[in-house]
């Protein structure tokens, strides 16, 4: 079994930054992707980085030039700088863990971005 924790929510200004972390637990295998989804009210689910392996990065394009995924795989955490923040940024956010056992989810931080 495998657990997820997310912290670093919270309230920000616009053209503010928030870094998000995630820390996996339980049985973890060597060769997994770990990434971050978010959805904001009356949206879907959507993609915002994963990290392949701990060498390909994956964005979406939204995202691009404004945040940046990170791994220490020694910790088994995943990192999600967030710079440039935007209104339309708020959206609670996952962290996901993919490997052969099957997909896992933390159970997501707010995130809001207002003035």
């Amino acid at each position: 079994q495998v657990q997820l924790v997310e912290s670093g929510g919270g309230l920000v200004q616009p053209g503010g930054s928030l870094r998000l972390s995630c820390a996996a637990s339980g049985t973890i295998f060597s060769i997994n992707t770990m990434g971050w989804y978010r959805q904001a009210p009356g949206k879907e689910r959507e993609l915002v980085a994963v990290r392949i392996n701990g060498y390909l990065a994956n964005y979406a394009d939204s995202v691009k030039g404004r945040f940046a995924i990170s791994r220490d795989n020694a910790k088994n955490t995943v990192y999600l700088q967030m710079n440039g923040l935007k209104p339309e940024d708020t959206a609670v956010y996952y962290c996901t863990l993919r490997q052969e056992t099957g997909d896992y989810w933390g159970k997501g931080t707010l995130v809001t971005v207002s003035s």
